[in-house]
């Protein structure tokens, strides 16, 4: 069972974490999650557990008290089963314009601030 383990503190490493969990069972792998960018923890991470000391775990430590932070800890889903807004029909195109948009707005960000700042992250 994949768990996901959110509001975390930024300051938890991998070892931390799996030693949380293995107080409910065998611990497969723990992982906090880093930016690439900024080598920093982004506040969350995934425990790989066996079904029933998952289980056990979610119950026992969703919405407990770790280092000051408030858990979320829920079993996780597949990313196809997650629901996002991009899958809610307003999908924007390479450019940032929504789909339907008209020429003028396409033209406006290839100029002024926006579009520079837009080529300078893109």
């Amino acid at each position: 069972m994949n768990i996901y383990v959110g509001n975390l503190p930024y300051s938890v490493q991998d070892e931390e974490l799996r030693e949380v969990f293995e107080a409910y069972g065998e611990v497969s792998s723990a992982e906090v999650i880093f930016d690439r960018r900024t080598q920093r923890s982004r506040g969350y991470g995934f425990v790989e557990m066996h079904n029933d000391d998952g289980l056990d775990a979610i119950e026992a430590l969703d919405g407990s008290d770790f280092q000051g932070r408030e858990l979320r800890v829920d079993e996780s889903k597949p990313k196809e089963e997650k629901q996002s807004s991009r899958s809610r029909g307003h999908q924007r195109n390479r450019s940032g314009t929504q789909g339907n948009s008209n020429q003028r707005s396409a033209d406006h960000n290839k100029s002024g601030l926006f579009g520079f700042i837009k080529r300078i992250f893109s």
